[in-house]
């Protein structure tokens, strides 16, 4: 039977740089001998990603022209869509066009490299980028944006200490980075969700992207979505986060708690991939819904301030964005993954349930506030948490977790995560 499913992006199918059999292995031997460049948390998720398909039809990272495209178009030069770079730094000036490279992780070997670019990157043009990519129109952007950011922004850190030389070209991708193993059953490709979903016969399919703990706004957005597609993909970022932030682990299991006890599960499933968070709010919704197009869903659940960090983002531009992007005409190129947008969320006790700012006629003063940073704040401070905020099964996990700290990060609160934006 015929796949139900939205094509991957780029009109080239699912575009897999992972090697397997004898190919990986041969291409290990190679790497053995070849200059090794040792690359970032970042880099090694995005180069998963490119092996997996995930970030189809990329095939290897990102030259200057694609770079300057995408920052200034939202389209990579050939005019197919993308967001957000997809860049390679190194600090080896010996390093030329023409060289074969190892990128190593931590003693990993992730793949080699046939580089066909170098090229670096001024810090007027590191800004440039830091802009484009992170400068949203939320209070911390307004007034001395770079200012703020390079105190206040983990993304903008990153732009601003990439390494000197940027290096394009194909990979062949050697490893998947122990992602399969660490969450067995969770961690999937592209081809293996998409075959889940169609032995499910889905075909109209939210994605709800986390990398918070899941409370119950969390879960009313799930079941929102179910009620209305065929089913819903909880979809969690097992790669690095920031300080403070709830470890992938911790965070599915509660999410598999949260399925156990309050979903149909026929009608859910749990997954996780393996990037790192860029904190760049609504391009980084941008870059979640091409990724979920490559993963088969054809909806990404967007509601407040989405993907955000700080006030530096509007409570709803994430959903915004999504109707300034180019549209080519051309299904290949263009994203077809759209926003399933949805109002704020909350428990409203005089509405004695769930509800959101379009159904709920009550004030704020009914209403118990929620947002991942306020129940990671009150978790990390042992501060009680409200009635309603959370499942009491997975905020037995959470608080094990914090218990067992012996070192907390403050978390800071911000005006989307506190309701003073109501």
């Amino acid at each position: 039977m015929a796949s139900k499913l939205v094509p991957p992006h780029g009109g080239k199918g699912l575009v897999c740089c992972l090697l397997e059999g004898a190919a990986l292995a041969a291409e290990q031997k190679k790497a053995e001998g070849l200059k090794k460049i040792e690359i970032s948390s970042q880099e090694k998720g995005d180069l998963i990603m490119m092996g997996i398909g995930g970030f189809s039809p990329l095939n290897g990272f990102m030259g200057k022209a694609d770079w300057k495209s995408v920052c200034e178009k939202f389209s990579l030069s050939d005019g197919t869509f993308w967001p957000i770079p997809v860049i390679l730094a190194t600090d080896d000036a010996s390093v030329k066009p023409g060289d074969e490279i190892a990128l190593v992780r931590n003693g990993t070997t992730m793949a080699t490299m046939q580089v066909t670019e170098k090229f670096e990157l001024s810090e007027d043009e590191k800004k440039f980028e830091c802009e484009k990519n992170y400068k949203g129109e939320g209070v911390d952007s307004q007034t001395d944006f770079m200012g703020t950011a390079i105190k206040d922004h983990p993304g903008v850190q990153m732009v601003l200490a990439r390494k000197q030389y940027c290096l394009a070209g194909p990979v062949k991708v050697l490893s998947e980075g122990g992602f399969p193993e660490k969450f067995p059953g969770v961690y999937k490709s592209p081809a293996q969700l998409r075959a889940e979903m169609d032995e499910r016969g889905w075909g109209d399919v939210a994605a709800l992207q986390l990398r918070n703990p899941m409370h119950r706004s969390h879960e009313y957005l799930c079941k929102i979505a179910v009620e209305i597609c065929d089913g819903v993909v909880i979809h969690s970022l097992v790669g690095a986060l920031k300080p403070g932030d709830i470890p992938a682990e911790v965070r599915v299991d509660a999410i598999n708690t949260l399925v156990e006890h309050y979903f149909v599960k026929k009608n859910v499933i749990q997954a996780g991939y393996p990037l790192d968070m860029r904190y760049a709010g609504p391009r980084e919704a941008l870059l979640h819904a091409l990724f979920r197009q490559n993963y088969g869903m054809n909806k990404l659940i967007v509601g407040r301030d989405h993907a955000g960090v700080g006030d530096f983002y509007g409570m709803f531009e994430a959903q915004e964005i999504f109707e300034k992007i180019p549209c080519t005409g051309d299904a290949a190129k263009d994203l077809q993954t759209k926003p399933l947008k949805i109002d704020w969320t909350f428990y409203c006790v005089k509405c004695d349930g769930m509800a959101s700012m379009r159904t709920c006629p009550h004030t704020k003063e009914d209403r118990v506030i929620l947002s991942g940073t306020k129940l990671r704040k009150m978790l990390s401070d042992g501060s009680e948490v409200p009635d309603h905020f959370g499942r009491e099964e997975c905020l037995v996990i959470l608080r094990k977790y914090y218990a067992s700290l012996t070192e907390k990060v403050e978390v800071k609160m911000q005006k989307a995560a506190s309701g003073s934006g109501m």
